[in-house]
Order: structure tokens, then C-alpha cells, then sequence
């Protein structure tokens, strides 16, 4: 038996360059090294914003006036709406709401004009889409300030005994899906996507890793099956462990959370198996690409963070910047948030919801054909 007296700087000076040199072979490491920093100084730096502006909004007019104008306007001038368009009627409203193609619709009744100019106070609608209330708190907050503004500017002369504090009409708001605003309505929903994410993709991600570290690969290349059905076959047995946590969640979500429920039960099973599937073929082509299990890991972090960030999880999505938005519009986390919050808060079906549902089919497809071509490779 060995023994060595005292520190050796030599030897000590050996280890050092031993670890160097082994960073420097495992090149993912080294990625995630610099990569990770400068990721979340970019996403924390540019893309996290409370205070969201340009907010989608339709308007219904029965009412087309000098002060209607200035207030639609007025309201586009303060950089919170964004005026996308006019819609036919209160119904056509409600649909682009629970559909999410608008944050706000503003209602002008008819005959509002006439009603100002004979004092009556008329009201104006503001009718919200209230599922994340940081998303709409400050645009709301800023309508009473507006309307001031609008009758400062507009009621004069003649007219100028309607103007003054407060302002000769009113502006009502109407919170949808959430009216108390409660924060948890919004979070616990999302969570299930997050939740999914990091499981399955950890998961699955560890499966090929696994068997080559394990030595069990070459039996695996041994079998007579091809690459689709070996992946196919690592994939079914964690679908069954994602729907077991879906039901985990939900049942989480009302009984401890108190989280309304609206809408279809079998619409939430097949949002989520969907979603499911398409995190397991990220993780089963990460296990592909990986050459061994701290790789594999250090991938699905690299993946995760961009989907918590930029999915619309932890932030309003309308708040990022939009080139955020694209990268967003890349993640199968974005449209599972805008399913299951539509499904859990506004009771919105698969079909009214397909403009999120066919996007993460296509990236299931996508991901897994990828998947099935790296995993060719490790075959040489």
C-alpha cells in the first residue's frame, strides 16, 4: 500500500488539468457553461415585463360620434390596446374572448352620444379576458384616466359644462373567467404544464443514456425492430405516468386550490395526452443525442428554462417583446397554457381551441422524426 507524505503541488496541478481537459472533451458541459448564463441574462433582461402593452382589442360601435372616435383613440394612444378590429355584435365578442384572439372588446352602446349631451352618464363596456389578471391590471387601471382625458379634450365650448371630475361617462368593466382576480386561477393551470415538461422530458430523456450506460444497448440493437418502434415502445409506458399526474393535478386543483372548472372533462384528458406526447418525443430525442445520463439532464434544463420564460407561465405573453414571441410560439408549453386555461376557465372546447391544437401535433411529428434519425446513428 501506497502512502504519500504531505501536499504535492505536482499531483495536485495533474488534477487540475485532468478536469480541463475532461470539460473540454464533453463539449454539452462546456455549452451549458456559457450557454445557461447568457440565456437567462436575455429572457430575465428583455423578456420579463409586468406591465404589458399593445394588448389586443376589438370594438363594438352602435355609436359612431366625434367622442366615441376620440376615445378609441385615446385609448390606442396610451400604448395599452391595441385596436385589431370592429366585431358585428356581443356575441361575436364573447367567441373572440374565449377564443383568445382579443384581451379586450369595448362596447359603445347605441345612443351613447345623445345620452352624454343630455347629462345622463352613459356607460361605455369593457369586457376582459380576466384568466391572468397581471395581464390586464395596469391596461385597466388606465381607463378612468382616459376618459377624463377624452372629455377635457372634446367637451368644450358649448359643451364644456359636461367636462370636469369626474368624467360625464362612465366606464364599466367586466372581468371574464376570473372577476375576483385571484392569482391561483391563472398559476395552477400553468403549473400542469410545467410540471409535465420537466417530468417527461427528464424522464425520457434518461431512457437510451440508461440502457447504453447499463450496457443492455447492444441487446437492444440486437432485437429485430426498427428505430420507431423502439422509441414508440420507451414512449407508452410514461404516457400512462403523465396521465396519472394530469389526474393529480386536477384533482389538486379543485379540492385544495378551489380552481373553477368550466369546461369538458374529455377535452382536459386530450389536451393533455396530447401535450404528453409531444414532451416525451423531445426527451426521447434528447436520449438520443445525449451520450450519457448528465447530458441527457443537462439538455432538459436547457430546454426547460425557455418554456417556463417564454410560454406565458410565469409572465403575460402579450408583455414580451416579439421576437420573444416567436421563440414562444415555438414551445409546446405556449399552446397547452392557452388550452388548459381555456378548457379549465372558460369552458372552451377542443375544436374553438384548434388554432393551439394542431401546433403541437405537428411538433410531435417533427420531433420525433428527428428523434428516429439521430437514433439511426448510434447504430454504426
Amino acid at each position: 500500500m501506497r502512502h504519500f507524505d504531505g501536499f504535492s503541488l505536482a499531483r495536485w496541478w495533474s488534477m487540475v488539468l485532468k478536469e480541463f481537459l475532461q470539460l473540454r472533451r464533453d463539449r454539452v458541459t462546456f455549452g451549458m457553461i456559457v450557454g445557461i448564463p447568457i440565456m437567462q441574462l436575455f429572457l430575465f433582461g428583455f423578456v420579463i415585463n409586468t406591465d404589458p402593452k399593445q394588448l389586443p382589442t376589438a370594438i363594438i360601435s352602435s355609436d359612431h360620434s366625434e367622442i366615441t372616435r376620440s376615445m378609441v383613440a385615446s385609448m390606442k394612444a396610451s400604448g395599452y390596446f391595441k385596436i385589431v378590429g370592429e366585431l358585428p355584435n356581443e356575441k361575436a365578442g364573447r367567441e373572440a374572448l374565449a377564443r383568445g384572439n382579443v384581451q379586450f372588446v369595448l362596447n359603445i352602446p347605441a345612443g351613447f352620444t345623445r345620452s352624454l349631451l343630455r347629462g345622463e352618464r352613459p356607460a361605455l363596456l369593457i369586457e376582459a379576458d380576466a384568466t391572468d389578471p397581471t395581464a390586464t391590471a395596469m391596461a385597466l387601471a388606465s381607463l378612468n384616466q382616459i376618459a377624463q382625458s377624452v372629455a377635457g379634450k372634446d367637451l368644450t365650448g358649448p359643451l364644456a359644462y359636461l367636462s370636469g371630475a369626474p368624467a360625464p361617462f362612465e366606464v364599466r368593466v367586466h372581468r371574464l373567467y376570473n372577476p375576483e382576480g385571484i392569482n391561483q386561477y391563472n398559476i395552477v393551470p400553468g403549473l400542469m404544464g410545467v410540471i409535465l415538461t420537466l417530468t417527461m422530458v427528464l424522464m425520457t430523456g434518461l431512457a437510451v443514456t440508461r440502457e447504453r450506460e447499463r450496457g443492455t444497448m447492444e441487446n437492444l440493437l440486437a432485437m429485430p425492430v426498427r428505430p420507431i418502434e423502439v422509441m414508440t415502445g420507451k414512449i407508452v409506458p410514461y404516457i400512462a405516468i403523465g396521465m396519472l399526474q394530469v389526474t393529480i393535478i386536477l384533482l389538486a386543483a379543485r379540492l385544495v386550490f378551489r380552481v373553477p372548472f368550466a369546461g369538458s372533462m374529455v377535452s382536459m384528458y386530450l389536451a393533455s395526452l396530447l401535450f404528453v406526447a409531444a414532451n416525451l418525443t423531445v426527451g426521447i430525442m434528447m436520449s438520443s443525442l445525449a451520450r450519457n445520463q448528465l447530458q441527457a439532464m443537462q439538455l432538459t434544463m436547457f430546454y426547460f428554462l425557455p418554456n417556463m420564460l417564454l410560454s406565458g407561465f410565469m409572465f403575460p405573453f402579450q408583455g414580451m417583446p416579439r421576437w420573444a414571441q416567436y421563440l414562444g410560439n415555438l414551445l409546446p408549453l405556449t399552446y397547452f397554457n392557452r388550452l388548459i386555461r381555456g378548457i379549465f376557465l372558460k369552458g372552451t372546447g377542443l375544436w374553438e381551441l384548434w388554432p393551439s391544437v394542431w401546433p403541437l401535433l405537428l411538433f410531435t411529428v417533427l420531433i420525433m422524426t428527428i428523434a428516429v434519425k439521430f437514433y439511426r446513428r448510434t447504430l454504426d
